[in-house]
């Protein structure tokens, strides 16, 4: 089964990661310290990947009884798939596995395994290629599929960045957020694009729980970039994005819950963007802007969340994982 919806244009991200010795902080310390304070820690049982490329083979587990969400910005689909795309994906073996900025304008074969995943929706922009793009592949049929955001003042705009999955128990907003822009250009269009995204999923949330996956453009804390010092005014961690971030978590009757953050409260350095320039891979200099959200009712029901460090290679971006309890 695909659907093809139209996206909308958005330029390469300008996320302020500054060449090494401009910037007045030597360390990747999302503080700006030599060292993490008491309370946050890096995880220190293993060391934190700076691999440049995929890795030759990998395996993560599979749990029974529950269901596995992979999300993935594979920034550009057809050169991830020449950069061992398909090594994460054959591991990781998701249930439900959603892609952003694909960057196509018509469906890519052989990017899975068709008769794992039979049911699959895109979203992309007709006539030419853009920065937006997004696709689900699921193994389990969904009661119904929607395109876009119906909240939005101009919902033509939303168009390739919200695939939403109705299944019993919940839904699944499968998300690509557009980015600020470059000197802030298209920050009131983010703002809007905010509200409205607030709003919708409000809207579903008082029908069933909602998962809301995807690349969010937007780093929540201090904690969550490697330099947040110098970069107050760079798109993904503006006041106004990280307040609307944090209305739409918290600013509701019902809560909606970042789940990697949740379970790792004050891990530090474990990011899911790194910048192509000025080695930020290898150096660890990144952001957390990948994210699965969830109602807070069923946080009961996330056994894990986790951000899959090691597949890094194929995208500037490295997977994010989120397993359930019981069936969709």
């Amino acid at each position: 089964m695909t659907r093809k919806h139209q996206s909308t244009d958005i330029s390469e991200k300008t996320l302020g990661l500054e060449e090494e010795g401009s910037n007045s902080h030597s360390d990747s310390s999302p503080e700006g310290s030599t060292r993490p304070t008491k309370k946050a820690k890096k995880e220190e049982s293993t060391p934190i990947p700076t691999n440049t490329k995929m890795p030759e083979s990998l395996s993560f587990e599979k749990r029974e009884g529950t269901i596995k969400f992979a999300s993935w910005n594979v920034s550009g689909l057809k050169a991830a798939l020449k950069k061992s795309f398909r090594t994460y994906v054959e591991a990781e073996d998701a249930d439900i596995l959603c892609l952003q900025e694909t960057k196509v304008n018509t469906e890519v074969e052989g990017v899975v395994d068709h008769k794992k995943y039979k049911y699959r929706w895109w979203g992309f922009e007709d006539g030419k290629k853009g920065y937006a793009g997004t696709v689900v592949f699921s193994k389990i049929n969904p009661i119904s599929v929607s395109f876009g955001l119906s909240t939005h003042p101009n919902p033509k705009v939303t168009e390739g960045r919200v695939i939403t999955l109705e299944f019993e128990t919940l839904y699944y907003v499968a998300c690509y957020v557009p980015n600020a822009g470059e000197k802030l250009v298209r920050l009131k269009e983010k703002i809007i694009w905010d509200e409205a995204m607030e709003k919708y999923l409000r809207q579903l949330d008082a029908k069933k729980p909602i998962i809301w996956a995807g690349d969010l453009n937007v780093a929540h804390k201090p904690i969550d970039l490697a330099r947040p010092d110098t970069n107050k005014k760079t798109p993904g961690f503006t006041p106004e994005e990280r307040k609307d971030f944090e209305r739409i978590l918290n600013g509701g009757k019902n809560k909606f819950v970042d789940t990697w953050r949740h379970f790792h409260p004050d891990t530090l350095c474990h990011y899911t963007y790194f910048s192509y320039r000025f080695q930020c891979r290898s150096k660890n200099l990144g952001w957390r802007l990948d994210y699965h959200v969830v109602s807070e009712r069923i946080l009961n029901r996330v056994v894990e969340s986790e951000i899959r460090l090691n597949a890094y290679g194929a995208s500037d971006h490295v997977p994010i994982v989120l397993v359930i309890n019981d069936d969709l």
